[in-house]
């Protein structure tokens, strides 16, 4: 991680004033950077799964693979600083859609700047990111990466036809977490994997582990929106302010035996055109709370648990991987920030 932070670092730098101005800007955020230890942890899985205790500080080992006697770790180090950098650009990009003023309790890209400013800084992040990727000198991985753009900008489309629909679907919302926040972890497992060497059955298997982690990953970030937590960086509530509607209020307004009043009803229906008010807001989130909406997506999360656990159990070899993998997940499931 010391290694990737500093490739990040100079990643995410420029000689020019103003672009460097903002670079700086996003690099205060910090981050607990969850998807490049992810990406490490499963190459390291991989190589040793192949290769055994024998070559454990498995950092210094030249690898066949790379073809230029680079270490082994030099793919996977600069595909986890690639796909933070996608990410970090669609987080900036995001602001601007959803006209958010705050980013991990710090003022957003274009409520600091502006949001032309803050589309052209996100474009020349993700640009950044293909000449990080390209390093790897590995098509496939090249490839990854730009779909998994494609795949995000699909997630984001989604959720904004979502908000103009007249229905309250869990299928939906499924398929929205999906594209934005699990592709991520997915990629994140299969570059990890793709750089070790791993054969194809363990990249699938290890694709499946990392969009197990994102959807548990965007259900307790969204249960967070029901929080009074002063902790969160985001402020709470503020999904339903943006006229979305995840799965412990979609669980309330689909329940059959406890059929939800119309009262409620109508105001989901006035949170997706915009128009409702702070008190119906609050009267919701309520309502949700109360009638086993949290509770719902923490079973959601359990079952998601289950499966990405089972694999760590059962594909991961080395000991050492296999607990840092659990208490990855513990952390995934448990964390409130």
């Amino acid at each position: 991680m010391k290694q990737f932070a500093e490739i990040f670092s100079t990643a995410l730098s420029s000689t020019d004033g103003l672009l460097n101005q903002m670079l700086q800007h996003i690099m205060q955020r910090g981050g607990k950077r969850m998807r490049p230890l992810l990406t490490l942890l499963v190459a390291k899985s991989e190589y040793l799964k192949q290769h055994g205790a024998l070559y454990r500080d498995f950092m210094q080992v030249k690898s066949v693979l790379t073809g230029d006697d680079k270490p082994l770790m030099f793919k996977a180090l600069h595909a986890a600083c690639s796909l933070e950098l996608l990410h970090t650009a669609s987080l900036v990009h995001d602001d601007v859609v959803d006209e958010a003023d705050e980013r991990r309790g710090q003022a957003s890209v274009n409520a600091s700047f502006n949001n032309r400013l803050a589309v052209l800084v996100g474009d020349y992040i993700l640009s950044t990111a293909l000449m990080e990727i390209a390093k790897c000198n590995e098509p496939r991985m090249t490839e990854a990466l730009a779909r998994l753009g494609q795949t995000l900008s699909r997630g984001e489309v989604a959720q904004q036809q979502n908000i103009s629909t007249k229905d309250f679907s869990i299928d939906n919302y499924y398929d929205v977490i999906s594209k934005k926040t699990a592709s991520l972890f997915e990629a994140c497992c299969y570059l990890g994997a793709y750089a070790a060497g791993a054969t194809e059955e363990d990249i699938v298997k290890a694709c499946h582990f990392g969009h197990n982690i994102g959807i548990i990953f965007q259900i307790r970030d969204d249960i967070f929106d029901y929080s009074d937590s002063k902790k969160i960086g985001k402020p709470t509530g503020i999904d339903m302010r943006e006229g979305k509607l995840t799965l412990p209020v979609l669980f309330v307004l689909n329940d059959r035996e406890n059929a939800c009043p119309q009262e409620m009803t109508d105001i989901a229906y006035k949170i997706k055109s915009g128009d409702a008010t702070e008190d119906e807001i609050e009267r919701l989130i309520a309502y949700t709370i109360e009638h086993g909406g949290i509770n719902f997506a923490r079973h959601a999360m359990d079952e998601y648990y289950a499966k990405a656990i089972a694999y760590v159990n059962e594909d991961v070899r080395d000991e050492k991987v296999k607990n840092a993998l659990k208490t990855y997940l513990d952390y995934v499931i448990g964390r409130d920030v």
